[in-house]
């Protein structure tokens, strides 16, 4: 299981490097310094309002359906009959809650017509994860992963040429990037959809009622999950655009460094994505989980200690390259941030075990405390510090999270937490930090010293044997 999961996380990574960082830090970057932090800022607040009741959609049918597919291949022609309808029926809902919740926030007609695009955008959203977690679950993980960057291709290329070519006679506007979205989900959909289609026997739309309030019945706990998760996650933007005087443009100062955060963690989500369906076959199997715990936190834990300490040493010289408009505030906002990278990474490996395991009511318990946590901080501390009071509000809910995580999944599979290995992850991180200081203020070129001080991260993961060629090699060589 190592083996396939190594080798998988290479090439979807491989992938994800090629179009990620292009789409975040060219594209979506670009995008907010042409529109205004303004702009940005409220498409950012109306954009997560959106994805939050996104679980409407998806009502956990994507876990549920990830893991199920995973244990019984077999019922993916009964399943796809049904869920489909489902998928279709929460559709109409969720948008009108959407746009009744809307309507009590008090958007404007100019809000609502951004709005109505990106409710219909995520629908097709929800129906390609859908359609993914089909694919995942049959353990066609390179399929996957193409498709999984398939959306992100098509945006790159339509809005390129509307950023930077003369196709259009006016300004680019915040409208464009969202239409630029409804199409390359669209074709993704369809494509996601050819793809699963020869795997069903017959597809023959169903509305069997026992099953689907069966289905909802069981997946109920992964919605309530997922929609506490995303709360917590994603309503900081909507708070800040609702709660402050000047709220759209402190969402446009909170979205650039939002931004970095979320471009990182989409490769720690890369390690759930392949670890859920193992882990699920794993524990059916009655097989120990405890290897492969270990060996993929290390292998997320190592780069994230690095991203995050070499963050924060070049925070300012990293926001002065990539946004035109910033506030005194962006540089601690960063800083703060992208610290949040280590606990979500910890969640993507230790919650991703506990959802293959079922354990949902431990997690839901823990997110209910996370959402009162995230609540409670962000109305104290965003109305006296804006956005800042945001970013602390979001590492203290995360590392909460994560923290209680880690102790459930130890209860439930006995996990094996080695001393020395403890002490080396310690010892790395305090030497590591020492370098990146001297390095930082030694050597003025920053361009140089960056390099340099990711560079002496790795080495130092080598030298504490945090990373193992060896480990790496023999998992590649093994059958």
């Amino acid at each position: 299981m190592k083996k396939k999961f190594f080798a998988n996380l290479i090439f979807l990574i491989s992938l994800n490097l090629l179009v990620k960082p292009f789409w975040v830090l060219g594209v979506d970057r670009s995008v907010q310094n042409v529109v205004g932090t303004e702009d940005y800022g409220l498409y950012f607040a109306l954009f997560n309002f959106s994805l939050i009741l996104n679980i409407i959609l998806d009502f956990g049918l994507t876990n549920y359906n990830n893991r199920n597919i995973a244990q019984h291949k077999q019922l993916l022609t009964k399943y796809f009959s049904n869920i489909v309808v489902l998928k279709l029926i929460l559709s109409l809902f969720y948008a009108v809650v959407a746009i009744s919740i809307g309507l009590l926030f008090g958007y404007s007609w100019e809000e609502f017509k951004i709005l109505f695009f990106l409710i219909f955008n995520q629908f097709l959203l929800s129906f390609i994860l859908y359609l993914r977690s089909n694919i995942s679950g049959l353990h066609l993980f390179k399929t996957d992963s193409l498709i999984s960057v398939l959306d992100r291709v098509i945006m790159i290329g339509i809005v390129s040429l509307l950023l930077w070519t003369n196709i259009t006679d006016s300004k680019f506007k915040i409208e464009w990037f969202v239409y630029s979205q409804t199409f390359a989900y669209s074709i993704t959909a369809l494509v996601a959809f050819f793809v699963v289609l020869p795997k069903i026997k017959y597809l023959k739309l169903r509305f069997d009622k026992a099953l689907l309030f069966l289905i909802l019945k069981e997946t109920f706990p992964f919605a309530l999950l997922v929609f506490l998760m995303g709360f917590y996650n994603r309503f900081d933007g909507v708070l800040i655009e609702r709660l402050l005087t000047n709220g759209s443009h402190q969402a446009g100062v909170y979205a650039q460094s939002f931004r970095l955060l979320d471009a990182s963690s989409q490769f720690a989500l890369l390690f759930s994505v392949l670890l859920l369906p193992i882990f699920a076959k794993m524990i059916k199997n009655k097989e120990s989980v405890n290897e492969l715990v270990n060996f993929s936190y290390l292998l997320i834990l190592v780069p994230g200690i690095i991203l995050v300490v070499v963050s924060i040493f070049f925070r300012v010289e990293i926001m002065n390259l990539l946004y035109d408009d910033l506030s005194s505030d962006s540089y601690i906002i960063f800083a703060i941030l992208i610290s949040a990278f280590l606990p979500i990474s910890a969640t993507y490996i230790f919650g991703t075990l506990l959802t293959a395991n079922g354990s949902l009511k431990q997690l839901n318990i823990m997110a209910i405390i996370g959402v009162a946590i995230n609540l409670s901080l962000n109305f104290m501390l965003i109305p006296i510090l804006g956005a800042k009071g945001a970013a602390i509000t979001s590492i203290a809910t995360q590392s909460f999270t994560a923290i209680t995580q880690i102790f459930i999944a130890k209860h439930f599979f006995n996990l094996k937490i080695l001393k020395m290995q403890l002490l080396s992850i310690i010892t790395f991180v305090i030497v590591f930090v020492s370098f990146v200081y001297l390095i930082h203020a030694n050597i003025e070129n920053w361009l140089i010293s960056m390099p340099l001080s990711v560079l002496v991260g790795i080495l130092l993961g080598f030298v504490f044997r945090l990373l193992n060629l060896k480990t790496f090699y023999q998992i590649l060589k093994s059958k």
